[in-house]
């Protein structure tokens, strides 16, 4: 468990974040710019004085009541930068020696030959870091990080210096690697298909404070939270790939134990593998009924929990549970009220798209 109450001020900017994080998976800083998410890492890092406390499973990295501060070099943590930070002149092996170097052989946790396969850096090992793909390069700064065996891995947006076709070869790296390692992550973006791809917790930041913190598909889903998600509102879905449709190209997701059921493009992955859904808003209509003769293929029954206002005064958001999970619509005022909608209201939720978070 991660334990931290940091308070900073600065001229025009004041962080106050008072948080228990999870020992185990992701947990993501997300926000929009200028919200406090770098200063709070670079904060639990030591790397900005904050006041207040910094706990980690027991150890104490800040306690300012008892006069106690470690500073950023004694502290048990790897941190991951936009830029990959390597040493030009050592080849990838000699990179991630420096990093191993930084703990005592004791002290060591992770095999260096588990981190070099977790990222797929093996043919890398003799290059230098020019001769590296903008992605190779992350990865040998994320292997860098972990070979000094840290108790907790911060990252700060290490993805934002790439371009989409790389993120999308860095990111299945990432979640090997979070799944594998099963060490705490503290992964700050702005992107929120990286926050819905990688994130088990999710901390939502604005003006320096803590609006929100919990597990990820709760957070993204509630209704109350200021409106900061804009056209990129929904939900995300833990699901397994349950069947594939070979004649048609479609699979089968099913989640919350089989109770609900989406298809979406089949892009390979095998029957039984996990795999999260992006359900956006603006992709979720409402019904009274289930509908014959529709062209939209996923409709699951389900009951209105809760409607507020969205951005815009013309339109509203619908919270509708479906068994053990919550979808949320986007609908126009007028269409919400001529279906009467109202908490307890049965409905059906019809999906028109899924994204499969590769």
């Amino acid at each position: 468990m991660i334990d931290l109450d940091l308070r900073l001020t600065r001229a025009a900017f004041e962080l106050q974040a008072t948080l228990r994080l999870p020992a185990r998976g992701v947990t993501a800083l997300f926000g929009p710019s200028g919200c406090g998410k770098t200063t709070l890492l670079r904060a639990l890092a030591g790397l900005e004085r904050a006041q207040g406390h910094v706990r980690l499973d027991g150890e104490v990295w800040q306690d300012d009541a008892r006069g106690l501060f470690v500073p950023t070099h004694a502290r048990s943590l790897g941190y991951v930068i936009q830029e990959a930070a390597l040493f030009p002149h050592l080849d990838v092996g000699r990179n991630l020696d420096y990093g191993l170097r930084r703990t005592p052989v004791a002290q060591r946790r992770i095999e260096l030959a588990q981190i070099v396969d977790l990222l797929g850096i093996g043919p890398l090992m003799e290059r230098r870091p020019a001769t590296l793909s903008g992605g190779e390069r992350q990865r040998v700064a994320i292997a860098r990080a972990l070979a000094a065996s840290p108790k907790v891995l911060l990252m700060d947006e290490p993805l934002a210096a790439l371009d989409a076709k790389r993120k999308r070869e860095v990111l299945p790296y990432l979640e090997r690697m979070q799944r594998d390692l099963g060490l705490p992550i503290v992964y700050v973006s702005h992107s929120i298909d990286e926050v819905a791809q990688l994130a088990d917790h999710l901390v939502l930041l604005d003006a320096g404070r803590v609006r929100a913190a919990g597990p990820f598909t709760e957070v993204l889903s509630r209704l109350d939270l200021p409106p900061l998600w804009g056209d990129e509102i929904g939900v995300v879905l833990d699901g397994v790939v349950a069947e594939r449709d070979a004649h048609w190209h479609l699979a089968r997701l099913d989640v919350d134990g089989g109770a609900a059921a989406f298809w979406s493009r089949d892009q390979g992955l095998p029957v039984g593998r996990r795999a999260r859904l992006r359900v956006l808003a603006r992709d979720v209509s409402l019904t009274r009924e289930r509908q014959q003769g529709t062209s939209i293929g996923n409709q699951l029954a389900g009951t209105v929990e809760s409607l507020t206002d969205d951005s815009h005064p013309g339109l509203a958001l619908v919270r509708v549970r479906v068994g053990g999970i919550a979808l949320v619509a986007r609908l126009t005022r007028r269409s919400a009220d001529a279906l009467a909608l109202a908490p307890g209201l049965p409905v059906w939720a019809q999906v028109k798209t899924v994204a499969l978070m590769e």
